[in-house]
């Protein structure tokens, strides 16, 4: 079946400003509501930390921005997982357990066993593999709740945890610290910033810009409402700034520093996490099960075999996240992940996810952690306490949870389903089997080709 293209419009039209991130006709302003809350989280520090302590603000420095990575890239990996397990419409309680469990049986096996630190990391990710095939097994084939199996797990496996490592200290060696301490390396050429910072910048630009010209392809050929040329441009050059400015922040820190390790870490999971829930058969799956388990099972989706993979993949980037957080450290201790799910689970709903499943992206769980980080640095930059920051964390997710289900009880349309649309999505009907922000009631079937 052939379609015509839509022609972009010509001359400035006002409305076409709220296309702009939107790669399409449907886009609103109110997608940006996430991403426009951390700004101004990010702009008030800002001038807050300028008031308090000038004559410049602390949040904008390439110190912290640094620190705010290598803190919070932990959380923000266990955020990736924990948004798929929740569009599932499962919880996992465990995270913070299972990456406590890995850190101190990866630092044991490189202080006791002489493993060297790379075997080390793959032993970790298989306790990460078998412990959410474990849970993963409860929850799929048994039928037990995911809140009580990850409970179950969470009490479990930090008792493991305590009993293997002794409430004992243990330190890692030096060059297992890399993923967690480490940094792009600099390369020998007179140049007042990191050369390799720089070009993973520039490389960022040259995907945004491939980008932008395959999505109006794309939007072409299928006959998509396309915004004007001007807007895509505008869009290219504005986020190439961003990311030019930020790299640029990073390049040139302090002598030593560049772009943190565990930030490139986090940087290919997202882009590979993203891929895979947004242009992959199993992502979709995720998404109509979440929706609707009866429908998406109906029209052969093996929704066992979802629930199984998705808890075991959990696990496995909480071990992820539980290694980085001890190379950090330099040392596994006692209390290495308490209270990581809380804020992983936040982080999600903060970004876009429904309490019932079947809504979020990993873009927006991405922007929700931020949200938290910059919150929780921003605080301490002015000096405050736990306390504060505690209560702060609670009113943030209380409202941003509170609105959209205020919206939905009012018959309005979700603003968190708004705000995470998928931007750029290609309008391939035979890819579109499941849109990963809607609740279907039964699954969709193209008439016109008879399947």
């Amino acid at each position: 079946m052939t379609t015509e293209s839509t022609p972009a419009k010509s001359g400035f039209h006002f409305k076409d400003i709220t296309k702009m991130f939107g790669g399409g006709g449907t886009s609103t302003l109110r997608q940006f509501g996430i991403l426009g809350s951390l700004i101004v989280i990010i702009v008030l520090f800002e001038i807050l930390t300028l008031l308090r302590n000038g004559p410049s603000g602390a949040t904008l420095t390439s110190g912290n921005l640094i620190n705010v990575i290598n803190q919070y890239s932990f959380i923000l990996i266990l955020a990736i997982g924990m948004v798929m397990v929740i569009i599932m419409g499962h919880i996992d309680l465990s995270v913070g357990s299972v990456a406590a469990l890995t850190g101190i049986i990866v630092a044991k096996s490189m202080a006791e066993w002489n493993l060297p630190w790379p075997l080390a990391i793959l032993l970790g990710l298989g306790v990460g593999a078998a412990v959410g095939a474990w849970q993963g097994f409860w929850v799929a084939y048994v039928g037990v709740p995911a809140f009580i199996v990850t409970l179950a797990g969470m009490l479990l496996f930090r008792g493991m945890q305590q009993w293997i490592g002794d409430a004992q200290t243990i330190p890692v060696p030096k060059g297992f610290q890399i993923i967690g301490t480490g940094y792009l390396p600099e390369i020998g050429l007179p140049l007042p910033f990191n050369i390799p910072t720089m070009l993973l910048a520039l490389a960022a630009v040259a995907w945004l810009v491939f980008w932008e010209i395959r999505t109006r392809r794309v939007q072409r050929k299928m006959g998509s409402d396309r915004a004007p040329l001007w807007v895509s441009v505008t869009k290219v050059v504005l986020l190439s700034i961003v990311v030019l400015v930020a790299a640029w922040m990073f390049a040139t820190g302090r002598p030593g520093t560049s772009f943190p390790v565990p930030g490139l870490i986090l940087l290919a999971l997202v882009i590979i996490y993203t891929f895979i829930t947004s242009n992959t058969v199993f992502g979709r799956h995720i998404y109509a099960v979440g929706g609707n388990r009866q429908a998406a099972r109906l029209s052969g989706v093996k929704d066992r075999w979802v629930d199984f993979f998705v808890m075991m993949n959990m696990s496995v980037l909480a071990a992820l996240a539980g290694m980085i957080f001890v190379a950090r450290s330099q040392a596994s201790g006692p209390n290495d992940g308490t209270g990581w799910e809380l804020d992983a689970i936040a982080s999600v709903f903060i970004g876009g996810a429904a309490v019932a499943g079947g809504i979020g992206t990993v873009i927006g769980s991405i922007i929700g952690g931020l949200v938290m980080a910059f919150l929780n640095n921003g605080l301490a930059l002015l000096g405050q306490g736990a306390d504060v920051v505690s209560m702060v964390k609670g009113v943030v997710l209380l409202f941003a949870v509170g609105i959209d289900v205020w919206n939905k009880q009012q018959g309005r349309p979700s603003l968190i389903g708004f705000m995470t649309r998928r931007f750029g999505r290609k309008e391939d009907p035979a890819l579109q089997t499941f849109e990963p922000n809607k609740t279907y009631q039964a699954p969709p079937v193209d008439k016109t080709s008879g399947q």
